[in-house]
């Protein structure tokens, strides 16, 4: 019994013996400790090795030489109009009718607005009364003068028969010679009264304002009521238009051409045109003139385009984007010449890198320099040989781009 009983005591607990601390916040401690490490090691990693966000293009091989013309440079500008004209009154008036508005096409000679013309009237009228006065003056001097002729000749007959004295004969002739003199003055008079009255009358045709050349309006400048004067007035409270008149038909592209690439263009050379607003539609055209002057501030050239179609969807004031084209010459009649040794890559992605020029390649997001041999220009592009066709090329290398730098390739724009 005492054997057994001791046994059951060994298996009793004793709660009187201190407990053991639990391991669970030792655990927590090492699982945070392990995860900052783990932090730590990724940003130094990182840190050490950051990866450039770069733009890629690829890498194209140039067409065959022949007849076809090829770009060999490329500007931008803006669509312009050789005849526009902000029409107004060539005298200061009040409008009493405006007979125009936006977008609506005009003839020359057409009737664009009127001003008030009460007074103009009335000094045409005054002329009209002073010629007639005039005239009327003449006639009666002409009268006269006949009746002197007559009289001189009666007295010219009476002298020869010793009726009258001569004395009386030669008074005859003075009053012929007087009144034909009053009769030639009277007609400067009459001279006079008429460009009085032509006078009047362009001053009353200046209260018409006309198109002087077909076109469309742009522009609607005044309303009825407000004072229109071909002199700028102070104030803001006096007009100097009416309206604005374009016309579609001289409208051309004027573009700055940097002066480092003027020798390129010529007189007369092929372009092609892309405006911004439609740019898949390409546009015949060709270089009216080179203006012959720079903009020192800008270092550009500003070259005259002409468009060899007129068409309603070009506008002023439109962007446009012109490539000038050279003609190749064939290298032999009906064969078109071999296409050039390289490939075709944007003229920024060649960079220089310890005095050579290099083209960075993107290969397994890493960025591998290639040594390259530029050649010709092509517009925006240009010839270089040391690198594959369709291979994937840095456009434009930032400065701290090295050979094995790692690159993530942005994602095209929208």
């Amino acid at each position: 019994m005492d054997d057994k009983r001791e046994l059951l005591n060994q298996l009793r607990i004793d709660r009187s013996a201190p407990e053991t601390g639990s391991r669970a916040p030792l655990i927590v401690a090492v699982v945070i400790a392990v995860v900052i490490a783990a932090g730590a090691a990724a940003w130094w990693f990182l840190a050490a090795n950051p990866r450039l966000v770069v733009e890629t293009t690829t890498a194209s091989a140039p067409a065959a030489q022949g007849s076809a013309p090829t770009a060999v440079l490329q500007a931008t500008g803006y669509v312009t109009a050789r005849r526009q004209a902000t029409v107004s009154a060539q005298i200061t008036g009040t409008l009493s009718e405006v007979l125009i508005e936006e977008g609506e096409r005009v003839e020359a000679g057409q009737v664009l607005a009127r001003l008030e013309d009460t007074a103009q009237r009335a000094a045409l009228g005054q002329a009209e009364a002073q010629l007639a006065q005039a005239r009327a003056q003449v006639g009666q001097f002409q009268a006269q003068l006949a009746q002197a002729r007559r009289d001189h000749t009666r007295q010219q007959d009476l002298v020869g028969r010793k009726l009258v004295s001569v004395q009386a004969a030669e008074s005859a002739s003075t009053q012929v010679d007087a009144l034909a003199a009053q009769v030639l003055a009277q007609q400067r008079f009459v001279d006079l009264a008429q460009a009085q009255l032509r006078s009047a009358q362009v001053q009353l045709d200046y209260t018409t304002v006309r198109a002087p050349f077909p076109g469309v309006v742009i522009a609607k400048a005044a309303q009825v009521g407000e004072i229109v004067s071909p002199l700028s007035a102070g104030g803001g409270f006096t007009r100097t238009g009416v309206g604005t008149i374009v016309d579609m038909d001289s409208l051309e592209i004027e573009v700055d051409v940097n002066e480092s690439y003027i020798n390129r263009v010529r007189r007369g050379a092929p372009a092609q045109a892309v405006l911004d607003a439609y740019p898949d539609w390409t546009i015949d055209a060709h270089v009216i003139a080179i203006i012959p002057t720079a903009d020192r501030g800008k270092a550009t050239v500003k070259v005259r385009i002409g468009l060899g179609v007129k068409d309603a969807r070009i506008l002023p004031d439109m962007g446009a984007r012109v490539s000038f084209m050279e003609q190749a010459a064939p290298a032999d009649a009906g064969t078109p010449a071999p296409p050039p040794k390289g490939v075709l890559v944007p003229a920024t992605a060649i960079v220089q890198r310890d005095g050579r020029s290099v083209v960075f390649v993107v290969e397994e997001s890493r960025a591998s320099a290639k040594a390259v041999t530029p050649g010709q220009a092509y517009g925006e592009l240009r010839l270089v040989e040391g690198i594959a066709v369709a291979a994937r090329v840095v456009r434009t290398p930032p400065a701290g781009l090295v050979d094995g730098s790692k690159v993530e390739v942005a994602a095209p724009a929208p």
